[in-house]
């Protein structure tokens, strides 16, 4: 019996996915991977940003056979320490019945050819296995630092 092929899409966020990419972002907002819980004024603002042309984020929509099937966000910067555009994977939800069919594998294969030249970072918390199995298996590689932050205010 032959398998049959889904049809991945990757394409730019637009206005249209405002409301289906903020239901998204609850959820993944909700869930172990990230260590905040967000808001809808955070949301809000973020989708806005990636979808404004702003040198700084940027938003992709993933459709399997046409049907939705998650979102990224990216923040752009420029790292001194490599002398190159840095380009961070911020956010990465894939809908739980399209996990495991490619998605994430063809994700990293865009970014590799979008942003080629670029250094590619992420963030992953440690129980969160299978997210970073994809991550190795794309290439990725544990750094040894330690990540502070400074809330504004």
């Amino acid at each position: 019996m032959k398998k049959e092929v889904n049809m991945i899409k990757i394409r730019k966020l637009e206005e249209r996915d405002r409301g289906p990419v903020k239901e998204m972002m609850r959820v993944f907002y909700a869930s172990p991977a990230v260590m905040t819980d967000g808001s809808d004024e955070i949301f809000e603002k973020d989708i806005t940003e990636c979808i404004s042309g702003s040198p700084f984020a940027s938003g992709y929509i993933f459709e399997v056979d046409g049907e939705l099937a998650g979102y990224s966000m990216l923040a752009h910067s420029f790292s001194t320490e490599f002398g190159k555009r840095c380009v961070w994977v911020e956010d990465l939800y894939i809908i739980p019945k399209f996990r495991r069919q490619g998605i994430g594998r063809e994700y990293f294969s865009f970014l590799d050819r979008e942003f080629a030249g670029c250094l590619l970072r992420l963030e992953a918390e440690e129980d969160n296995a299978p997210a970073i199995r994809l991550y190795e298996q794309a290439g990725f590689k544990r750094i040894g630092y330690r990540e502070m932050g400074k809330q504004p205010g």
